[in-house]
């Protein structure tokens, strides 16, 4: 099955991350798979558009089929593979919609962390604002302190009831993300209890970004 499948990926991108994490939890490990480097372009080869017209990072088949949007795919996975591996998905109708509502609510997260992080890198020297940036700041600090109040009113140490499911697969990427860019963890003390628990099971040990383990992170979250 797994030989089927190709992905072709950049270490240290979330949305690249998902599914490898997603791969593993279904036992479908041996899919064919690329590393590819932002830094030199190859998200823009003709390997990549070819699957991902787009031009970007992950490009995924499933055999025959195109699955490029990173929650598309592991949702993909889990219905496919539904009996195989992880149950990723409970059978009860109360724990999809909050699967639903976590997975789909990381995109605030996710938006608000690149306003921060790549402020730089996207507003043109002349045009950036100090205020800018402190608004952006103040817009992610209060999306955080959200995560921290789901995690504060769970006792199970996942995102979405009481086992590991395909929310935890989708958002931890994005929260590991934040703690890479030096997100404190004195002052996010349920959001850092997840990240590191999560960090040490196997499927997210498995395919850790190896560009993270090689060099260190930075600190451009810290007062967040």
């Amino acid at each position: 099955m797994a030989k089927d499948m190709t992905l072709l990926w950049g270490s240290g991108s979330p949305p690249c991350w998902r599914i490898m994490i997603a791969l593993e939890e279904k036992n479908l490990q041996g899919y064919n798979q690329k590393l590819l480097s932002f830094e030199k372009g190859e998200h823009k080869s003709k390997e990549v558009m070819d699957i991902n017209p787009r031009g970007q990072l992950p490009a995924f088949k499933c055999g025959d089929v195109p699955v490029n949007e990173s929650c598309a795919a592991c949702f993909h996975l889990e219905c496919k593979y539904k009996s195989q591996g992880t149950k990723l998905i409970p059978d009860c109708e109360a724990g999809l919609a909050q699967i639903l509502q976590r997975v789909f609510e990381v995109n605030a997260l996710v938006e608000k962390s690149s306003n921060v992080i790549y402020y730089n890198w996207k507003v043109p020297e002349g045009e950036r604002h100090e205020s800018a940036i402190k608004r952006n700041k103040e817009a992610l600090t209060a999306e955080v302190k959200l995560w921290e109040g789901y995690l504060q009113k769970t006792s199970s140490g996942f995102l979405a009831g009481k086992n590991f499911s395909l929310a935890d697969v989708i958002v931890f990427p994005a929260i590991a993300y934040l703690y890479r860019h030096g997100l404190s963890e004195e002052r996010y003390p349920k959001l850092t209890e997840y990240y590191k628990n999560l960090m040490n099971r196997p499927s997210i040990k498995a395919t850790w970004p190896p560009t993270w383990k090689e060099t260190p992170g930075q600190d451009i979250l810290k007062d967040i």
